[in-house]
């Protein structure tokens, strides 16, 4: 049996708004579960309804098998952790921490030594006795998660932690999250619209879209095996490319460019979608520059240069393909001259095809 399962969680306001659909999961004790999705797609809703601070219009919510819908959230013994920190202003780093334990009535000495052993794995040692108001952002939110793992309780939950932080603290806030989960060993439930922070911090990430639960998996299976074009296009940076067509005897163009589907998939599909639209797509760094000449087992486009990021590691190239844009991301020493027309090579095993009237991933053979 799941430590924690949703089954059939709906969430309906007063208004008529129904925020979360048929929202089903099982989460095992001591997963790292991402809930990751556009703003307004249910993630944020989703979290509050586990901790106890929405209720569940219908369905149910176990915990380690017992149904726990009418529970108030400290029945639930989660902890959560805000977007907005929701520190005490008035009182000091140490008072902030504790303060869910002295209300419980713990033993002032015990208190001490949790506070200082937290604080010590924290990096917050030297700020026991500052103001929220002296501390930078990632202090702040540090101090937000020691307050969590101070109760020691079974279920951590995490709201855009890091939404407020900038780009380095970010950076450094994700690698100490990951390292306290594995360090309790409690189960977490983070909710994010960044995928980056989804892909490196989950065990198994759930992709959610206007309330409706998209795909669930391990990073690895979103990203190079996703079930549509939203989960294909919400995760991976940049973006993957999407290129609409219509089959015609067995092929489709992409400009002057001609491709034959029966290259890369089996003859069934391109019977299939005969007559029809397709939608080819391809991730930026499965392209590969080369001349005239097409490589084996690979499609070759030509287009023009319209724009390109040296980023350092690599560079994203924005092209033209008559009329059709895509980004290429490339070596930067191999960065192209900007208006110039290059060709790109697509390996036939990184080509992705989407049914384009229901966005659903077609199987190539």
């Amino acid at each position: 049996m799941a430590y924690l399962t949703l089954k059939d969680i709906n969430k309906i306001y007063p208004n008529g708004f129904h925020a979360v659909h048929n929202f089903n999961l099982d989460i095992e004790r001591g997963e790292f579960i991402v809930f990751v999705g556009p703003s307004g797609c249910g993630k944020s809703t989703t979290l509050r309804m586990i901790a106890g601070l929405e209720n569940i219009s219908k369905g149910d919510f176990m915990i380690d098998g017992r149904r726990v819908n009418e529970l108030g959230p400290r029945e639930r013994e989660v902890a959560m952790v805000f977007q907005s920190y929701a520190l005490y202003p008035h009182m000091s780093v140490y008072d902030n921490m504790s303060f869910g334990l002295s209300l419980q009535g713990v033993d002032e000495d015990v208190i001490e030594e949790k506070v200082l052993a937290t604080a010590k794995v924290l990096g917050l040692t030297d700020y026991l006795d500052r103001k929220p108001r002296e501390l930078s952002g990632g202090q702040r939110q540090r101090v937000a998660v020691g307050r969590a793992i101070i109760r020691k309780v079974g279920i951590f939950l995490m709201d855009e932690p890091l939404s407020n932080l900038d780009a380095k603290q970010r950076v450094t806030m994700r690698s100490e999250i990951t390292q306290i989960h594995r360090e309790t060993g409690a189960t977490t439930i983070y909710v994010t619209h960044d995928q980056t922070e989804a892909m490196t911090m989950a065990d198994r990430i759930v992709v959610m879209k206007d309330g409706y639960i998209q795909q669930v998996g391990k990073p690895y299976d979103l990203y190079f095996n996703p079930v549509n074009m939203f989960v294909a296009g919400f995760i991976g940076e940049p973006p993957m490319n999407f290129i609409k067509a219509r089959v015609k005897d067995g092929r489709f163009e992409v400009g002057s460019n001609t491709v034959i589907l029966t290259d890369f998939a089996d003859k069934a599909v391109a019977d299939r979608f005969e007559g029809r639209t397709v939608v080819f797509g391809f991730r930026p760094e499965h392209a590969v520059l080369v001349g005239d000449k097409a490589p084996a087992d690979s499609i070759t486009l030509k287009c023009k240069v319209e724009l390109t990021e040296l980023l350092g590691d690599n560079t994203n190239v924005y092209v033209d393909i008559e009329g059709i844009s895509a980004i290429l991301k490339i070596d930067p020493h191999d960065t192209p001259e900007m208006d110039s027309e290059i060709c790109f090579a697509v390996p036939y095993g990184h080509i992705y095809l989407f049914d384009d009237e229901t966005e659903q991933r077609v199987e190539l053979h």
